[in-house]
């Protein structure tokens, strides 16, 4: 569920600030990806009483790991279109700094 809502909310973001393909891939899979191995040292010092605490850890690591690989599955069969900046589109040439 939360690799859902965040490539979804990473690919709204991308677009609201104009990236390019790769850049909003850069940003949907840093949001996706979670740093779940950084915990488990403390789920580790957890006392007895919470010793499913690492097993969930590594759990969530491995779903992590699966979400990861059908993502690059899935984008792999996506071309990265490269967008032209703004000013290279653009028509007007009072806006290109090089046309004069």
């Amino acid at each position: 569920m939360f690799a859902l809502v965040m490539v979804s909310v990473g690919v709204a973001a991308g677009r609201a600030v104009r990236l390019d393909g790769a850049g909003r891939r850069a940003l949907v899979f840093s949001g996706a990806t979670r740093n779940s191995l950084v915990v488990l040292p403390l789920a580790l010092a957890l006392p007895p009483a919470f010793a499913l605490a690492p097993v969930a850890v590594l759990t969530q690591t491995l779903v992590e790991l699966v979400v990861m690989v059908v993502m690059v599955a899935v984008l792999e069969r996506r071309p990265v279109t490269e967008r032209r900046p703004v000013l290279e589109r653009s028509s007007d040439s009072a806006l290109d700094p090089d046309a004069a």
